[in-house]
């Protein structure tokens, strides 16, 4: 059995849970990730009622990583890189407010680090960001089908034809680097 580590946390939203939590699998010193719903209004979010729109909800993930492996700051660099983020309320063929680009900071630091990623990021891209940084309030865990989603269903239409490809993407520019 390994070792408790002190792990910081990213709530992070760019597009379906399922594409943004593939990417971050494969990212060294992030030792846990939870798919779920964060930013919205409803109490009680499931997926069925944040499909609608009218939770407030966004699709999101929650990233606990090693700070002495990797900083907020990288897994913010690895999240601009991993979705679009001057797509409003869209990721490819994914609409609705739910797949907004969307970080939700725990404290002062985290909102301060991110407010300067984006601006740093922003140049990078033909489009202005679109991504919204707020406070995070309260994060809601995905039902349990949703965890893992790519790695237990590699063979499933949506996993082949767009997350596949998300991976393939980011591993080229990684590998690159």
């Amino acid at each position: 059995m390994s070792e408790q580590k002190d792990l910081e946390y990213a709530v992070l939203g760019g597009g379906c849970f399922w594409c943004v939590e593939a990417i971050y699998q494969l990212v060294d010193g992030v030792e846990s990730i939870v798919s779920g719903y964060a930013g919205g209004h409803d109490p009680a979010p499931n997926y069925r009622s944040i499909c609608t729109g009218l939770t407030g909800h966004a699709e999101v993930i929650r990233v606990g990583f090693d700070p002495s492996k990797i900083s907020y700051k990288n897994i913010l660099e690895i999240f601009w890189e991993a979705h679009d983020p001057t797509t409003r309320n869209k990721q490819g063929n994914d609409e609705g407010p739910q797949y907004r680009s969307i970080i939700l900071y725990e404290n002062q630091t985290q909102k301060e680090i991110a407010e300067a990623s984006r601006t740093e990021a922003g140049p990078k891209f033909a489009s202005t960001i679109v991504t919204e940084i707020i406070a995070l309030e309260k994060f809601f865990p995905a039902e349990n089908y949703h965890q893992n989603y790519f790695r237990l269903n590699p063979g499933q239409p949506y996993c082949h034809y767009v997350i596949r490809p998300k991976i393939e993407k980011f591993l080229k520019k990684k590998t690159t680097h």
